[in-house]
This record gives C-alpha cells, sequence and structure tokens, in this order.
C-alpha cells in the first residue's frame, strides 16, 4: 500500500455534481451530488459495481455527457499556473482547449480508441496540434517519441500501426497521448481491463511512474480492489450514483466504515481461505426505482429500521474520513442503538 506524504495543493475540486439521464422510462441519476477533492501528485481509485455512475462521473468532468444525459448541477473546479476554472462552465471550443493541457481521459477499453488506419506517431501529432499551433513539426515529433520512452515504449512505435502492438503497448500507447501536454488531473477508466495480470501490473506502474514524475493527480477507475491497495493514496467507494465512502487506503482495507466497503473488502479472495468466496447478496438497484431511503439497506446486513426510510447523514470523521450511514452522526461519531431509533421515530415516512 502507498501513503501520501507532504502538503499537496488542491488539483480538483468537485462540488454537489449532479448528472441526469433523461429515458423513455423516466429520470434516471446516475450521479447524485458527488463531492470530492483531490490533490496534486495524488492517486485515488473510485471504485464499486457496473453501473454505479463512475464513467458517467469521468465523463461529465470531460464535459462528454451526450443526450439524453445532461449536467444538472454542481462544479469541478480545476486548479493550475493559470488561476481555477470550473470545468463544467466552459464553452465547446474552451473545454476542447482543456482537454490533454489541463486534465485528460484515458476511455475504458483504451486499446481499442487508437484508429486501426492511422499511424501511432499521426494520432500523438493530431491530438498536439490545436494545442500548440507554433510549435514545429519537428519539436512535436520530439516531445511524442519522449512521451513514448517515458512509457517504456522504443521511439520506433511512432512509426508503427496500432495493429503492430499487443494489447499492453497500445494502453501504453494511449497513457503517452494522456500525458503530451502535462496535465495537472488524468482520469483513467479501467485502464488494465482486458489485460493478463503480469501486464496490469506493469501498465498501473507505468501510469504511477509518469504521474509521479509530471505531479498529476489521478482518478483511477476499476473494480479491482487488490490492485487499489497497491497502487493508489485514498479509496472513494461509490453505489448507486452516490459516494459512500471516501478514506486512506491504508484505513479502508483495515478498517471499513460503510457496509458496502465492508462487503467489497470481505469479496477478496484470500490464500488462507482458499476456494472460499464470500460475494455480496442481492443486486445493485435500478437507478430507475430507488429503494427509500439508504440506496443499500436492501443488500446490508446491517440494515435497521431507519435505513429503509431516511437517507443517511454526509459525514466527516473526526480522522477526515468521509462514509454516508446511519451507524455514524453528523460528525462521524458511532450511533448508539437509541439515537438510531429517535431518527427512525422522527424521520418523516
Amino acid at each position: 500500500m502507498t501513503s501520501l506524504n507532504g502538503t499537496r495543493s488542491v488539483a480538483l475540486q468537485i462540488n454537489d455534481l449532479q448528472v441526469t439521464y433523461y429515458t423513455d422510462a423516466g429520470r434516471v441519476k446516475a450521479v447524485d451530488g458527488v463531492s470530492l477533492t483531490l490533490q496534486s501528485g495524488e492517486r485515488l481509485g473510485l471504485v464499486g459495481e457496473s453501473g454505479c455512475g463512475k464513467s458517467t462521473l469521468a465523463l461529465a468532468l470531460m464535459q462528454m455527457i451526450k443526450p439524453p444525459g445532461r449536467i444538472e448541477s454542481g462544479s469541478a473546479i480545476i486548479y493550475t499556473d493559470d488561476g481555477a476554472v470550473d470545468l463544467l462552465k466552459l464553452s465547446e471550443e474552451e473545454m476542447r482547449q482543456t482537454r490533454l493541457s489541463k486534465i485528460s481521459y484515458i476511455p475504458q477499453g483504451a486499446m481499442n480508441s487508437l484508429n486501426p488506419v492511422m499511424r501511432i506517431g499521426a494520432q500523438m501529432l493530431d491530438a498536439m496540434q490545436d494545442h500548440l499551433p507554433r510549435a514545429s513539426k519537428r519539436e512535436l515529433i520530439e516531445r511524442a517519441e519522449h512521451a513514448l520512452e517515458s512509457v517504456e515504449l522504443k521511439r520506433s512505435v511512432f512509426q508503427m500501426y496500432p495493429h503492430e502492438l499487443s494489447g499492453g503497448m497500445k494502453q501504453r500507447v494511449c497513457i503517452a497521448i494522456g500525458i503530451l501536454l502535462n496535465p495537472k488531473v488524468i482520469i483513467a477508466d479501467e485502464p488494465t481491463s482486458a489485460l493478463d495480470v503480469v501486464v496490469q501490473r506493469q501498465v498501473m506502474e507505468t501510469i504511477r511512474r509518469v504521474q509521479e514524475k509530471i505531479n498529476a493527480a489521478v482518478i483511477l477507475i476499476g473494480h479491482d480492489m487488490g490492485l487499489m491497495a497497491q497502487v493508489t493514496h485514498r479509496v472513494a467507494v461509490m453505489y448507486a450514483g452516490k459516494l459512500v465512502e471516501v478514506s486512506n487506503v491504508r484505513e479502508i482495507f483495515r478498517h471499513p466504515l460503510h457496509p458496502y466497503a465492508q462487503a467489497l473488502i470481505r469479496s477478496l479472495p484470500r490464500l488462507k481461505n482458499k476456494g472460499v468466496f464470500h460475494g455480496i447478496p442481492g443486486l445493485a438497484p435500478s437507478l430507475l426505482h430507488l429503494p427509500s431511503g439508504c440506496v443499500f439497506h436492501p443488500r446490508c446486513d446491517r440494515a435497521m429500521e431507519i435505513c429503509k426510510i431516511a437517507a443517511p447523514p454526509r459525514s466527516t470523521t473526526p480522522d477526515g474520513r468521509f462514509v454516508s450511514c446511519h451507524l455514524y452522526d453528523e460528525q462521524g461519531n458511532p450511533t448508539t442503538p437509541d439515537q438510531r431509533g429517535m431518527q427512525a421515530h422522527t424521520s418523516p415516512r
């Protein structure tokens, strides 16, 4: 596990972000009131089951939500040497200039995002030309080749086509494209999917090394809690569009607060319990028909009466961890059975 030491400046501040999809079946809140702070040089793991809103959150930060989706409210302020700017308030042209230069996105299945009929170098030059109009072609080529070397690829890859590369090499090319202009924030959406475990580790080590070199903040989206334990500083757990816990990586694996985070960690395979698997009972709810109260209560082994009728408070514990659960009060302290009973009695039904 990794720890984040020293004083860091804020790189990205997300405040009460809400993203909705308007479908024929009804309104879907894909991201519901998410707030997060990301520090320069920090690696934040964003985890949760499929459909919980992780990728939608990433796409919203890039202003890539398409109809019938809509960013309803909130802000996403990125801090650069040029000052602070709200990504969600930029015009289409301003956002186009901001992508890659200030915030970059490595999409899910990134290795398949490369144009199969263009050489790698041509795709890298195409990504840079609008951002560096005064740079000569030689300068752009040098920057691209340097980026390839920084992800441990040979300069000769510049002249190759995607089909000539292995899956791991294509993934590294996508990372190289993402760091071409030294962005302040990098979003990697499941960058190791469809790769074998050895290549997964190599790709994650590449992201870590490159990120530390340019002091970027990274949001790493994925399902693999074991991988998160190895490479991230903090872990944010999402469920049904909401954040339920944000904790230091050591703390969340030693003492997870939210029952859903506890269930995710219990589901990890362990050598001492070979062949024994602990899944999470039930299925994630449809975002069209969310349960009342706490959205996790139908699957929670610690659900109480209050969980069925009232949304849990958003709490920050005395040691700085975030949790949204009725097991904790608004100050983040564990609640007593008497307090829970009183809440259930006074909550509107």
